[in-house]
């Protein structure tokens, strides 16, 4: 007889975050009926200790993997302990935990398979220029894609945990097409977040790596989704409304 399952597992990949990870874990641990895993990616800190001392399941990685691979083994635990739904949010503060219940709340009434939160504000202008970009370029309903906080329906997490989602680059815009391609409906719900304690963007530290990731971006658009079938038939649908 199969285990009944497990309601909710939240994922918090985090690599150097003693400073802010047990805050996290406790509050989330007070605002959401769920189990916590924070999945420590090779911290040089004592992260693994502060996580497990705050309440949560640890798995400590034994090489550093980068968020996404911290994620996916944060999606093949969920799996593997029969969990019906994967919360995910960083380790370093931004997230407000006490939107977990209004995110879950909007994932039951089953019109979304992801939901995603987002803050306009946070938006910078480099972030802004680059949503609009990959917006027009991929058609993903989405204003923002590098949040971390997302809530994913059983059949979107099991999606994620699979082979095909491994070492995928840019992973915040890597999950989103794999998702988008294979029909999962995505929906943002917007929520406060609290600017960084300590440290800076990988993606937006400055123009030039805003530069970087954009190109490597748009190369990871044109080789997973028909970019150019949708450039064409962008085009050929504007010259018939012209004629």
């Amino acid at each position: 007889m199969n285990k009944p399952r497990r309601p909710v597992l939240v994922v918090i990949p985090a690599y150097d975050e003693a400073e802010t990870v047990a805050d996290v874990v406790r509050r989330v641990i007070a605002h959401a009926n769920c189990d916590v895993l924070v999945v420590n990616d090779a911290s040089g800190d004592d992260t693994a200790a502060q996580a497990r001392a705050a309440g949560a399941t640890v798995i400590d990685l034994p090489l550093n993997l980068g968020a996404w691979g911290a994620t996916q083994t944060g999606m093949r635990y969920a799996q593997r302990n029969r969990y019906n739904t994967v919360v995910t949010l960083d380790a370093d503060g931004q997230h407000h935990p006490e939107v977990l219940p209004s995110m879950l709340g909007a994932l039951a009434e089953g019109d979304a398979d992801v939901i995603i939160g987002t803050y306009a504000q946070r938006l910078s202008v480099a972030k802004r220029v680059a949503w609009w970009y990959f917006r027009m370029l991929t058609g993903l309903p989405v204003q923002d894609f590098t949040s971390g906080l997302r809530a994913y329906s059983r059949r979107a997490a099991r999606a994620l945990a699979s082979r095909e989602a491994s070492l995928l680059d840019y992973q915040d815009m890597g999950v989103l097409m794999l998702l988008y391609q294979k029909g999962f409906r995505l929906c943002e719900l917007e929520t406060p977040m609290s600017p960084r304690r300590s440290g800076m963007s990988r993606v937006f530290a400055s123009w030039f790596v805003v530069a970087r990731y954009m190109l490597h971006t748009t190369i990871l658009c044109f080789a997973r989704l028909d970019v150019r079938g949708r450039i064409r038939q962008r085009i050929a649908e504007r010259a018939g409304a012209a004629a």
